[in-house]
C-alpha cells in the first residue's frame, strides 16, 4: 500500500483545529508522517497554541512533528516540511481546509492509480456558499478555488519529483502563484499532473472589509511569473488574466486628471476624470450586480473599487522592478 506524509503550513489560525480534527477523523490508511510547519513570524505571544491544536489529532499525534520557519511564507514552509519527511508521496494541506470523511482512503487510491510519470494528484475542492442569498464578492472569490489548477489547498506530490524540481520557489512570499510555478516547472520537465477523486472542503473564512485590497499584492507575483515563464504563462497555467490592464488604465486616467488639474488644464483634466469615474463605476458594478446588494456589501465594494485599481497597478509595477533581473527558470535549469 502506498505510504504518504501530510504537510500543513500554518499561522495557527482558528481554522487549524478543524483542519486537524477532520484529518484525524478521515477513514482509510493513516499518514505515516504529519509535519506541522509553524510559519508565524513571532510565535512567542502564544507558545502553547500549537500544542493545544495537536490535541485533536488523537493517536496521530505520535506521528506528528513540528517545524518553525519564522514567517518566511508558505513556499518556504512547504519546503521545510518536505525536507522533514521520508515517504514517497507528500500531501500538502492548507490550515483552513477540512478533508472529507473518506479522504485517507481516497488519497491512497489516487496515489496507487498514478502512473510512474505522474508527479502530482490534485484533490477536488468544494466551497460551501450560502443558499438563502447571493454570495458576496469575497465569497465568490473563494469559490473560484474550485476551478483553480494545482492549488496546494489539497495537493499530493511525488517526493522524488519535488526534489528534482528543487521544491517551491521561495521568492513567492504569499499563498499565490507558488503552486502554479511549481506545476509549470514539473510539466515542462516531462511529468504529468492529474486530478484525483478525493474531496476537501474549503470554507469561506471571515475577512475584513479591505481584504480584497490586500489581495492585490498578488500582482507582484504575477510579474515574477512573467519573468520566469514568459508572457504566455497565463495560457500555460489556464489562469484568468484578471483586470490588471483595466486597472492600469483607470489609474492612469486618475493620475492624469490630478496632474492636468494642477497644471490648469481644466478641460483635459475633466475628460480624464470622467474616464476614471467611468472605469471605476464599471468595475464596481461588475462586483455589485452578482452579489446580495445589501447596504454593507455595496458600501464595501464601492470603497474597495476606488482603491483596488491603483493598488493593483502599484504592486504590479513594484513586482516588475523587483524581479527585473530574475532569469527564466529554463535558463537556471541549464
Amino acid at each position: 500500500m502506498t505510504s504518504y506524509a501530510v504537510v500543513v503550513p500554518t499561522l495557527l489560525r482558528d481554522t487549524l483545529a478543524d483542519c486537524l480534527a477532520a484529518l484525524a477523523a478521515a477513514r482509510g490508511p493513516r499518514p505515516g508522517e504529519i509535519v506541522l510547519v509553524d510559519d508565524r513570524p513571532d510565535p512567542d505571544p502564544a507558545p502553547d497554541a500549537l500544542a493545544h491544536a495537536l490535541t485533536v489529532l488523537g493517536d496521530l499525534r505520535e506521528r506528528t512533528t513540528t517545524v518553525a520557519t519564522g514567517g518566511r511564507g508558505p513556499a518556504a514552509a512547504r519546503n521545510a516540511g518536505l525536507r522533514a519527511v521520508s515517504a514517497p508521496w507528500v500531501a500538502f494541506l492548507d490550515d483552513d481546509v477540512q478533508v472529507g470523511p473518506h479522504w485517507c482512503a481516497q488519497l491512497v487510491q489516487d496515489l496507487e492509480e498514478a502512473t510512474p510519470d505522474t508527479a502530482g494528484v490534485q484533490g477536488v475542492i468544494t466551497v460551501p456558499l450560502p443558499g438563502e442569498r447571493r454570495p458576496t464578492d469575497w465569497e465568490r472569490g473563494t469559490a473560484g478555488l474550485t476551478r483553480a489548477r494545482w492549488i496546494t489547498a489539497d495537493m499530493a506530490y511525488r517526493t522524488e519529483a519535488l526534489m528534482e524540481a528543487g521544491g517551491f520557489d521561495e521568492r513567492f512570499p504569499r499563498a499565490f502563484r507558488e503552486d502554479a510555478d511549481l506545476a509549470l516547472r514539473l510539466l515542462d520537465a516531462g511529468w504529468r499532473i492529474r486530478k484525483g477523486r478525493r474531496t476537501t472542503l474549503h470554507p469561506v473564512r471571515s475577512a475584513s472589509r479591505w481584504a480584497s485590497v490586500g489581495q492585490q499584492r498578488g500582482n507582484a507575483d504575477d510579474a515574477l511569473m512573467r519573468r520566469l515563464h514568459g508572457p504566455g504563462w497565463w495560457d500555460k497555467a489556464v489562469a484568468p488574466r484578471g483586470r490588471i490592464r483595466r486597472h492600469a488604465a483607470i489609474t492612469a486616467a486618475g493620475a492624469a486628471a490630478c496632474a492636468l488639474a494642477a497644471a490648469g488644464h481644466r478641460r483635459a483634466a475633466t475628460a480624464c476624470a470622467l474616464g476614471w469615474a467611468a472605469g471605476t463605476a464599471e468595475f464596481a458594478r461588475a462586483r455589485i450586480v452578482p452579489g446580495p446588494r445589501t447596504r454593507d456589501e455595496v458600501t464595501t465594494v464601492l470603497a474597495t473599487s476606488v482603491v483596488i485599481p491603483p493598488a493593483a497597478t502599484w504592486h504590479r509595477l513594484a513586482g516588475a522592478w523587483r524581479h527585473r533581473n530574475a532569469p527564466a527558470w529554463q535558463e537556471v535549469a541549464r
